[in-house]
């Protein structure tokens, strides 16, 4: 019954696991045509460390492997490790430009706590490993 009142046609597309902002996809798009890599993407990941607990990383890749989400987003190509997915679901990756330069960024709702540099962050319940994190420059 549910079928008949909201056809396939009309039901909302499912929300992308991950996003980009548009200035960030034209600077994605650039540093990709400059790689020199076909059909290469941006691999977002999340490794442990940083002041916060978590880092977030980035990186140019030309190889999807087993498990990647993979978004198209703006005309870029977004790949994500499964484990990554779980604490960047929702996320917009962003290029910020400032008086000390520019880079990308991640908007992250699943952050409860971030670094003052922005490149780490916690989750609810989640501390830094032992022996990491104290610093912004891990």
């Amino acid at each position: 019954m549910t079928a008949e009142l909201f056809p396939a046609a009309t039901q909302p597309a499912e929300p992308k696991a991950i996003t980009i902002s548009d200035f960030g996809a034209q600077k994605a798009q650039s540093i990709l045509a400059g790689s020199g890599k076909t059909d290469a993407g941006v691999r977002v990941f999340i490794k442990s460390g940083g002041c916060s607990g978590y880092q977030y990383g980035m990186a140019i890749d030309d190889r999807e492997l087993e498990g990647d989400t993979i978004v198209y987003d703006r005309g870029v190509k977004l790949l994500v490790d499964q484990a990554s997915l779980a604490l960047l679901r929702g996320s917009e990756v962003d290029f910020v430009e400032n008086l000390m330069g520019g880079g990308f960024t991640v908007h992250n709702p699943n952050a409860t706590s971030s670094c003052g540099c922005g490149h780490s962050f916690r989750t609810d319940g989640v501390t830094a490993p032992e022996g990491e994190g104290g610093s912004c420059h891990s």
